[in-house]
């Protein structure tokens, strides 16, 4: 799991999965992506995808997950209990810009192809506070309707734009709340007397 660096590095993560991805669409000066909140103008020399992150959102399947236990170095075996990762869903929205718009269009193809074939990013390829975890990054393309893609560009006071929207879940923000417990030394049995009958309580 990632610390409070997380969300910029998986947007890092995915703005370099895009980049490396759109090399192929020129042998000279391909596209690239980068990260943008699309308020400025977009430089168009070479052509851009922008990623743009508009929205973070708490992941509710993965509530009520239980404390992380650990035992960390020179703790004498002492326990450790720390609060759940908070589980974070990340919404991005991808656009093509310069060039003609056969150009922009295999940008926005070439992208879903490489998004489509990795899928879940993991392993050596998570960097940052993720790095040599065991996290999994799972990106999703979603299909909004045409009022929901147009609520954004007018939030943004731009006009429309094609553009793609993809979820990244879950995104691990770990807690920084310990909580010490104490490890079991030794448990005590106590007999019964023969033909006792032993009730457990619900």
């Amino acid at each position: 799991m990632g610390d409070y660096n997380v969300i910029g590095d998986v947007s890092s993560i995915l703005e370099k999965t895009l980049t490396d991805a759109l090399v192929v669409l020129h042998p000279v000066e391909p596209p690239v992506a980068i990260l943008a909140d699309l308020t400025e103008q977009i430089q168009v020399n070479p052509p851009k995808l922008t990623v743009f992150l508009y929205e973070i959102a708490e992941d509710a399947p993965s509530r009520n997950r239980p404390p992380v236990r650990s035992e960390p170095a020179g703790s004498a075996g002492q326990v450790v209990n720390r609060k759940p990762p908070m589980a974070l869903l990340l919404r991005y929205l991808l656009t093509a810009w310069g060039g003609d718009q056969v150009t922009q269009h295999r940008m926005l193809g070439r992208a879903m192809q490489a998004l489509y074939d990795n899928a879940i990013i993991s392993g050596p390829r998570l960097t940052g506070s993720l790095a040599g975890g065991t996290d999994a990054l799972h990106l999703t393309f979603t299909q909004l309707v045409l009022d929901q893609k147009s609520w954004v560009w007018f939030a943004l006071q731009k006009p429309y734009r094609l553009s793609l929207n993809y979820e990244v879940r879950v995104v691990n923000l770990e807690s920084t709340v310990d909580i010490a417990a104490r490890p079991v030394l030794s448990r005590s049995l106590v007999s019964a007397a023969p033909g006792t009958v032993l009730r457990v309580a619900p």
